[in-house]
């Protein structure tokens, strides 16, 4: 406690902590799209519990890699080669999640298009038991190719555990305020569903290239997502702009705008 008091006491640490706070939520904005779409997923009154539980053990995972934290760094020490690459384990963990993210991804947007007949969760409770466990374990497993990379980043930003810890406890806190009203806005707008999914595609395709050497400027990522959100949100407030205009006309005994009906 004394070190940290310490560390707070200079200019340099609260730049490091607020850096690394800033990129831990930047980061977790894929793990609560992933987190929103396999809960939404499960019957309504276990969704709560679920983002909970998944996210609750996601912060424990992240506070004992970050005890581990020199083991961790030793992920990136080379462990093979093949096709002219050099692979680490860090590589291999990333290329996994990344292709868990593609499959997972592509499955949810074939059940968008080709949803589960109706009463699919009315069934025998252990089918609704196999599923909140399946769903928790999924979180924590991509989380965990998350942890890893942002570790090994925040790393490289600051030497010290204790600002470590404070950022991804702030980190995650704010993901669990985020995580239920996300996942209601994302149940509530269908093409917000699809869109997540693309993101979700596209951060797969991320990792794997990254797991084989090529470095793709998370930047460049996070402005295309920003700006197919921006195109999404106009289109939400032109459809909502629709649907009032014709509210109002049927009020007024109009005919709709289109001359028909």
């Amino acid at each position: 406690m004394t070190e940290f008091l310490a560390l707070l006491s200079t200019p340099e640490a609260w730049v490091a902590l607020f850096t690394l706070i800033v990129m831990e939520v930047v980061l977790g904005i894929d793990n609560l799209l992933f987190i929103s779409i396999l809960t939404n997923r499960l019957p309504e009154e276990k969704r709560a519990s679920a983002r909970r539980i998944g996210i609750g053990l996601a912060l424990v995972l992240r506070l004992v890699l970050l005890a581990g934290v020199a083991w961790i760094v030793q992920l990136t020490d080379p462990l093979f080669a093949a096709f002219g690459e050099e692979f680490s384990w860090k590589d291999l963990i990333m290329v996994a999640g990344g292709l868990f993210l593609v499959w997972k991804a592509t499955k949810e947007i074939h059940d968008q298009v080709d949803p589960e007949p109706e009463g699919l969760f009315d069934k025998a409770a252990p089918k609704v038991a196999a599923g909140f466990a399946a769903t928790v374990a999924q979180i924590l497993l991509l989380d965990l190719v998350f942890s890893i990379d942002s570790i090994i980043t925040a790393v490289g930003m600051t030497p010290h555990v204790p600002i470590m810890v404070v950022a991804v406890v702030t980190a995650v806190t704010l993901m669990l305020i985020a995580a239920g009203p996300l996942a209601q806005f994302v149940e509530a707008n269908p093409t917000v569903i699809m869109l997540a999914l693309g993101f979700l595609l596209m951060i797969g395709m991320t990792l794997i290239a990254e797991g084989f050497g090529v470095h793709v400027p998370k930047g460049y990522v996070y402005a295309a997502m920003a700006f197919s959100a921006a195109v999404e949100g106009f289109n939400m407030l032109s459809r909502r702009a629709r649907t009032r205009r014709a509210a109002a006309r049927r009020a007024a005994g109009m005919p709709p705008a289109d001359g028909h009906g």
